[in-house]
């Protein structure tokens, strides 16, 4: 009879983690009561490893079930009721402070460590103990990131399993797997729903991009076994890739994958948001590249075609700082063009993400070099505590790439021209240089960068 009620509590989370059944209510006062004391028998550890399961199915069947405004009351309690005591806390402290230098010291140390271990980590272990328990984890820290912006007090708790889930998501844990057009239908789907840099259109959009001059990886976890953590899709071509839209071409001819010389990671995207501060892509990268020369000797060249999320915004944000940038040159040719000084509406608009430029041949001419100059500046120089505010320049050259060169017109996707101008830029991973930028860039913040970009830069 347990067994049966273990086996239907174990399959409603399952459906409610799976969306089959929608979250229907706020939680009463009764239901307050109630968690308070499932959670006091969790932090208490009672009972065996089945009354265990069945208590962690319960629970977690209950906050899928909430609101949104449930699901923080629950996270609150976590927070506050939970902790460690601070009275007990400070008797194993002043107990250390007396054994140190003495037999006791080690033991004292021991109880320290005991005394300091929070409950919250007791009650969040057990939800390990359920059938896609790592996963709700992952996606109530997701839930306790939205709500961390309103309510500082759940930092604690934030803290706690964020370094959980880094413990259990160590890179040692992952596996490293090839998505091809045979795998399982539900994670090919899982591709199309979290792809997040290029949409993908079409089955037929899909199926091109697992072609046999493609490539994709992705990092999974033993316990989430058709959950990519992160992927990655690459191109095999002859040469660096400047225009993401031949790239995607479905319609383009199938390249001779044995013969290229170019690995191009074009999109790379993280689909767990409650995995954040948890760091793989670095590994990601580095086994893409093993599992690549190994099977393409041919290979020379490893770069990503990326897009530059931050530029427009940070454009809009600094115009006084974008015009000083433009030189008497780039206001000539502009006023050519119909943009007579700083305060033109045509400017501003495009400052302001504005995409309709790119149809007025005129307007597109005029503003190539100066905003290659502006992008490239942009990479290079802006930066906020010391790194690059673009989130993917950070990654890249965090990862020891350099900045290779800008694309102009490179993404001229609605969502491409509303970000950067439609303009992109390679980051080049060289093997010989990748270990020497990595710790230059993480003990100086130095950036590597070619030549052209760093003159463009410059002027």
């Amino acid at each position: 009879m347990a067994g049966d009620l273990f086996s239907r509590s174990l399959s409603k989370v399952r459906a409610l983690m799976s969306g089959a059944q929608a979250r229907v209510r706020a939680p009463s006062e009764r239901d307050i009561e109630r968690i308070r004391q499932q959670l006091q028998e969790c932090a208490e550890s009672r009972g065996g490893e089945v009354s265990t399961r069945q208590r962690a199915a319960r629970l977690a069947e209950t906050y899928l079930r909430l609101n949104d405004d449930g699901r923080r009351a629950i996270l609150r309690m976590i927070a506050l009721e939970f902790g460690p005591d601070p009275a007990r806390v400070a008797d194993a402290h002043r107990a250390y402070q007396k054994a140190v230098g003495s037999d006791r010291q080690w033991d004292a140390e021991a109880d320290l460590r005991a005394a300091m271990r929070s409950r919250r980590l007791r009650i969040l272990t057990q939800f390990n103990a359920i059938p896609q328990g790592v996963k709700f984890l992952v996606d109530l820290r997701a839930d306790l990131l939205r709500y961390l912006a309103d309510d500082p007090l759940l930092k604690p708790l934030d803290r706690e399993l964020e370094g959980r889930l880094s413990a259990w998501f160590d890179v040692g844990f992952l596996e490293l797997q090839r998505i091809t057009w045979q795998s399982p239908a539900a994670l090919l789907e899982k591709l199309v729903e979290y792809e997040a840099v290029h949409e993908i259109r079409s089955w037929d959009d899909l199926k091109n991009r697992l072609d046999s001059d493609r490539r994709c990886y992705a990092f999974f976890h033993p316990r989430m076994p058709l959950e990519p953590l992160i992927f990655v899709q690459v191109a095999l071509v002859d040469e660096l890739a400047d225009n993401v839209q031949k790239l995607l071409d479905i319609e383009a001819p199938l390249a001779d994958a044995d013969r290229a010389s170019t690995a191009i990671f074009y999109s790379i995207t993280s689909t767990q948001e409650g995995l954040r501060g948890v760091s793989f892509g670095n590994f990601l990268l580095k086994r893409v590249v093993d599992d690549l020369q190994r099977d393409f000797p041919r290979l020379k060249a490893y770069s990503t075609l990326s897009p530059i999320p931050g530029l427009v915004r940070w454009a809009s944000r600094n115009p006084a700082e974008c015009a000083q940038i433009l030189a008497g040159a780039d206001w000539k040719k502009l006023a050519a063009a119909g943009i007579d000084g700083p305060d033109s509406p045509h400017l501003q608009a495009l400052l302001g993400g504005a995409s309709d430029w790119v149809r007025n041949p005129a307007l597109a001419r005029a503003f190539r070099e100066p905003l290659q100059r502006l992008a490239a500046h942009y990479l290079v120089n802006a930066k906020r505590d010391d790194k690059p505010v673009d989130p993917v320049a950070r990654f890249h050259l965090g990862n020891g790439a350099r900045i290779e060169r800008l694309n102009w017109l490179a993404d001229t996707s609605q969502k491409g021209l509303g970000q950067s101008w439609g303009m992109m830029v390679n980051y080049l991973y060289d093997p010989d240089r990748i270990e020497a930028n990595l710790e230059a860039f993480a003990a100086e913040g130095r950036i590597d960068a070619a030549a052209a970009v760093r003159r463009q830069a410059r002027a």
